[in-house]
């Protein structure tokens, strides 16, 4: 364990660059994370194998779920900011096992997440060299190789200061996002006006699931919509290093929230509509490669088709470089406030960033995506699938745990912070989030889908072991939390 000066002379330091972020650079880093061109062109097709045309109405009931949710993060935002996300907050709320606990879970999250979206860079690199003729046909390990292109891509731009990532990551979004949302438009008025290549019209069924499907196939389709979000409160871990943050970060998350679920709502319902809700209509759209980009080639131009398919390729490497940033940022604050080796809580002093730690991430999320490919498949759409249920049942447990942290933060700690009516907001989130989980666990799926579980399971009762049985783990955590940023238990954050 290396004394704090040797750190600093080996070039090292325990602190982030405090101030040095604004507030659209924390919102680049939210956006990126939820990768809403990315999610809107692969995500929906998780759904449409549950819900039929009802993929739009599965995005609402992710919607409504991501609101309540975001409620919590507001509110703990306006009183802490710790790199560690709901690690600071779970802890300051309901001590520091808890605390660790949800870190550890966000943790994992992220780093599957990490597997999700560079997966999906792989399959959209390779699908845009396909569709302009470079590689044609190319082999299905094409996919894997981008994929591992792009976690080195991610570890690279990470290593630079959080300010230069933040800003790339809401420009390529950005940029992919608007020509997404004129694509959907045009698409909607061709349809409204009777243009479309096949005759589809415009109909609201696409809210009404189809005969045999009931309200846990709805729930079960919301994964892939929480999964579309998942990232929406990243702007929490950059709470250290952002400018006026008690400010600025409930307005980054909220904002992301907001503007999600409005793009989301539009974008899927024009994607069902476009394809068609007929069955030939389901089919196509859950076979197709690029959603958004084969809508764009049928209704506009193949030119069109093939630049929203390099965007969401571009989109899905931002999406995985903001997924090691917040990965890195957790186990960074775990490991500076007393959980794994010290060395981990440093960072490095001429870019203010934990190279360490983010090496740990972008290997462990490299290591996943290997050993599936070598033992379990060669399909990289199944790392994304697989991935994506796994990091969503984890970030579920993790927001329940911020849920219940908000809840005795704001009415069950001396006087109450906010009006007492309010807590109805966080208890109907818990009900959705415990309705997701409970609907999507199911004991008679398929064995490969069971393994999702399971892995997830163990994630989070791993973590529960590990807070339990170290010793003098809460002790050090708490002295932690309370060094940074006031978050020791029964503490109030600095400058509150």
């Amino acid at each position: 364990m290396a004394h704090p000066v040797e750190a600093a002379e080996a070039g090292e330091a325990r602190e982030l660059r405090r101030g040095s972020l604004s507030l659209w650079e924390a919102v680049g880093i939210s956006i990126a994370l939820m990768a809403p061109s990315m999610a809107a062109n692969i995500n929906p097709q998780g759904t449409v194998g549950l819900v039929g045309r009802a993929v739009p109405l599965a995005f609402v009931f992710a919607t409504v779920g991501v609101l309540l949710v975001s409620y919590t993060f507001v509110r703990l935002c306006q009183i802490y900011n710790h790199a560690g996300s709901v690690f600071g907050f779970v802890g300051a709320t309901l001590g520091p096992r808890f605390g660790v606990w949800a870190g550890w879970s966000l943790m994992g999250t992220y780093t599957f997440y990490a597997c999700v979206t560079s997966a999906a860079a792989g399959i959209f690199g390779a699908t845009f060299l396909d569709e302009i003729g470079i590689w044609d046909n190319h082999p299905l390990w094409a996919e894997f190789l981008f994929a591992f292109i792009a976690l080195a891509g991610a570890f690279l731009l990470a290593s630079r200061p959080a300010h230069t990532a933040g800003r790339i990551l809401l420009s390529i979004e950005g940029i992919t996002v608007l020509l997404i949302v004129i694509v959907a438009t045009v698409v909607l008025i061709k349809i409204l006006g009777g243009g479309a290549p096949g005759d589809q019209s415009f109909t609201l069924d696409v809210f009404s699931p189809p005969s045999g499907s009931g309200i846990g196939d709805v729930f079960k389709g919301a994964v892939f919509g929480f999964l579309s979000f998942a990232g929406f409160e990243a702007a929490a871990t950059l709470g250290e290093e952002t400018r006026e943050p008690r400010r600025a970060i409930p307005r980054a998350i909220l904002g992301t929230a907001i503007f999600g679920g409005i793009y989301f709502i539009f974008v899927t319902s024009v994607e069902m509509m476009g394809f068609g809700t007929d069955a030939n209509g389901v089919t196509a759209f859950g076979s197709s490669g690029s959603l958004l980009g084969d809508l764009g080639s049928a209704y506009i131009t193949s030119s069109i088709g093939d630049i929203i398919t390099l965007g969401t390729a571009i989109s899905a490497f931002g999406c995985a470089l903001a997924c090691v940033v917040g990965a890195t940022r957790i186990l960074y604050s775990l490991s500076r406030d007393g959980l794994g080796t010290t060395a981990l809580g440093n960072v490095r002093s001429e870019t203010g960033t934990p190279v360490r730690a983010l090496g740990v991430i972008v290997a462990a999320a490299a290591v996943i995506i290997a050993v599936c490919r070598i033992f379990f498949t060669d399909n990289a759409f199944d790392i994304f699938v697989w991935s994506g249920v796994i990091g969503t049942l984890i970030l579920l447990v993790a927001y329940m745990l911020a849920t219940l942290g908000a809840m005795r933060m704001l009415w069950f700690r001396g006087r109450a912070r906010v009006a007492t009516w309010q807590i109805v907001i966080p208890i109907a989130a818990l009900l959705v989030l415990l309705a997701t989980i409970y609907y999507n666990v199911d004991p008679s799926a398929p064995k490969a889908t069971r393994w999702n579980y399971y892995t997830a399971g163990i994630w989070v009762v791993a973590g529960a072991i590990l807070v339990a049985v170290l010793p003098g783990l809460a002790t050090r955590v708490g002295q932690g939390l309370s060094r940074h940023e006031g978050l020791g238990e029964g503490g109030t954050a600095a400058g509150e």
